[in-house]
């Protein structure tokens, strides 16, 4: 198919590994459930939330 549409013309296994790693980030953020049903009102404390969940997974992850 290539840039017409569908699917890429050639497969890179290393932005796939790297793109299974965000991924990955983004599924323990929305265990969280004030940041996956974004109840803040604010930005702010969205970006605050978002901060803590961060730090805390980090330290879990390398404990």
């Amino acid at each position: 198919k290539g840039s017409a549409g569908g699917r890429p013309p050639a497969f890179d296994s290393g932005m796939y590994l790297h793109r299974n790693t965000v991924e990955r980030g983004f599924n323990r953020l929305k265990q969280w459930r004030g940041i996956a049903t974004r109840y803040d009102k604010y930005a702010l404390t969205y970006l605050g939330g978002v901060t803590l969940a961060a730090i805390v997974i980090h330290h879990r992850v390398r404990s």
